[in-house]
């Protein structure tokens, strides 16, 4: 019989002193739940005198964005946990310190995170981080390599990738990314003001070919272990140090699609700028930074793919010539479709961003959502054909230069 049961703030604050040598045995401990999410509960317990605090994080049996109408397997409790001890283990700098954990309960304790900014949070309120490109490319580049065939033995990463089986968290991406919004379907959520866009997805069969093997690739590829939604809500920041969270939808997949997300998010929070700069010239720097923080991202991923692959792959016909040129040449091919899914998902499917949703003045924000879904769909329907990830840049520009002529 489970012992589980949703945690009350007296229930999360008994388990942090449970927690062996972290809190003081007499420690007046404080908690509070500062959850936002969609599908989770977080409690952060501090004890204010030794100014020391952990993050309890509690899976929930359904999605909170839906209600019990919509159930969820708490395993994925433990795949994040499994996910985040890998990824800390690779980047010791790029992701927080796990503390322990219950798989029953389907709880995680992790290392606080409150002097860091939400990434989201930061690109709304105009600020930029420098270094975030050098890290996050980095961050993608170790965890994924070393958890693919080419960096681990591939005995073991069959036997790694079965402790990654994630069918639920899967079905949500492939239903919300993939499929719902290419239809007229129940879960998609848009502002009529963009319901003829939205109409022109579900009429546009072109895109949905690319879409189609997009989705295949995102079913049967499984190249390495992904962070599964790594968006800009899921990083924390600050101008020196980068801290990724949340993997629960990790699981083996194509190694494209945890870039993409990447892109995709940087790209949502370019289509919402003109609702957030005061005027022309801070719109044109804090567009030109985002575009060259793209670059930045493949760049940095790209650099430290190949030095991996150069001095610890461990595939001997990896190292045939040219094979290494290809591989990543389709990488940066799958990472540009699945941005545009990505990008297009936000605006028309369950579950949107604050970057587009939280602008004030009605035509900005209806003009940042048509934006957006032009970057998506030029996205999706030039990935297989994109020679450089500077393609992607003139894309975004070229949609931003029709701003205006359809609001």
């Amino acid at each position: 019989m489970s012992s589980y049961r949703p945690f009350s703030l007296e229930d999360a604050t008994a388990y942090a002193k449970s927690i062996p040598g972290f809190f003081a045995a007499d420690a007046a401990l404080s908690c509070e739940e500062i959850g936002d999410g969609n599908l989770n509960l977080v409690f952060r317990v501090a004890d204010p005198q030794q100014n020391k605090s952990l993050i309890i994080k509690q899976a929930l049996p359904y999605a909170k964005v839906v209600g019990e109408s919509w159930p969820l397997s708490l395993d994925r409790a433990r795949i994040e946990r499994n996910a985040l001890e890998i990824q800390h283990r690779l980047c010791p700098d790029l992701v927080p310190a796990i503390y322990g954990g219950d798989d029953e309960l389907a709880i995680t304790v992790m290392e606080d995170l409150s002097g860091y900014t939400i990434m989201r949070q930061g690109l709304i309120a105009g600020n930029t981080y420098d270094r975030f490109a050098e890290h996050i490319g980095r961050f993608i580049a170790t965890t994924l390599f070393y958890t693919s065939d080419l960096g681990m033995n591939q005995q073991e990463k069959k036997l790694q990738s079965a402790r990654f089986i994630n069918p639920d968290l899967c079905k949500i991406t492939e239903d919300l990314i993939f499929e719902d919004p290419y239809r007229d379907a129940a879960n998609n959520s848009f502002t009529e003001d963009i319901r003829a866009e939205a109409e022109k997805l579900w009429q546009d069969h072109a895109l949905h070919l690319e879409v189609a093997l997009l989705r295949e690739k995102f079913l049967t590829q499984g190249q390495a272990l992904l962070h599964g939604d790594l968006h800009t809500g899921s990083i924390f920041i600050t101008p020196e140090s980068t801290k990724v969270i949340d993997p629960e939808f990790a699981y083996y997949g194509p190694i494209g699609f945890d870039i993409g997300a990447v892109i995709a998010n940087l790209l949502l929070n370019y289509a919402a700028q003109p609702g957030w700069s005061s005027n022309d010239e801070v719109l044109q720097e804090r567009r030109s930074w985002l575009l060259t923080t793209i670059v930045g991202v493949w760049n940095h991923f790209e650099l430290n793919f190949r030095k991996f692959w150069d001095a610890d792959g461990i595939d001997i016909m990896s190292k045939t010539p040219g094979y290494q040129d290809l591989y990543i040449d389709q990488i940066r091919k799958d990472a540009i479709g699945f941005a545009g899914c990505k990008v297009i998902r936000r605006i028309v499917g369950l579950s949107h961003v604050a970057d587009i949703d939280t602008i004030d003045d009605e035509l900005s924000r209806r003009q940042a959502k048509v934006t957006a879904l032009e970057i998506g769909k030029r996205l999706i329907k030039g990935s297989r054909s994109a020679a450089s990830i500077a393609e992607v840049i003139e894309w975004a520009k070229a949609a931003a230069a029709k701003e205006g002529a359809n609001v």
